[in-house]
């Protein structure tokens, strides 16, 4: 497994096509994919779309993720940061921002590698 994050729009599906030699048709989207067609995908964007859909059907994302993990343990999982900036007003974007925070607390702890991407340029923090 291995993790790459980043704000929006900062390169990091780009970084994740060129360092890793994926082609766009190797990389799902977590926006509208469920578990299932997820698993044996060589990389996955937008996983922090995917936990906000689970979030709102209340599922146990910690669960998920970690049902992820080892159904996919090669995957490159590209997700936003959503945890700096303006605290939201509203209860489930709190909820939301919380719950994609350990998220990724869990998936980096299971990566070989983690990776920070800003302004198209990475930075290895594990």
């Amino acid at each position: 497994m291995r993790l790459v994050l980043g704000g929006v729009a900062q390169g990091k599906r780009n970084y994740v096509k060129t360092a890793y030699h994926i082609s766009e048709n190797d990389i799902f989207s977590g926006e509208n994919a469920e578990l299932e067609q997820l698993c044996g995908a060589k990389a996955v964007d937008k996983f922090h779309l995917w936990v906000r859909r689970k979030v709102k059907e209340q599922a146990d994302v910690p669960k998920l993720t970690e049902t992820f993990i080892k159904k996919n343990p090669d995957c490159i999982v590209i997700c936003n940061e959503v945890g700096c900036g303006v605290v939201p007003m509203l209860k489930e974007e709190r909820e939301y921002r919380e719950q994609v925070g350990r998220m990724q607390v869990i998936l980096a702890k299971s990566s070989e590698s983690v990776e920070r991407v800003i302004c198209g340029i990475a930075q290895k923090i594990k």
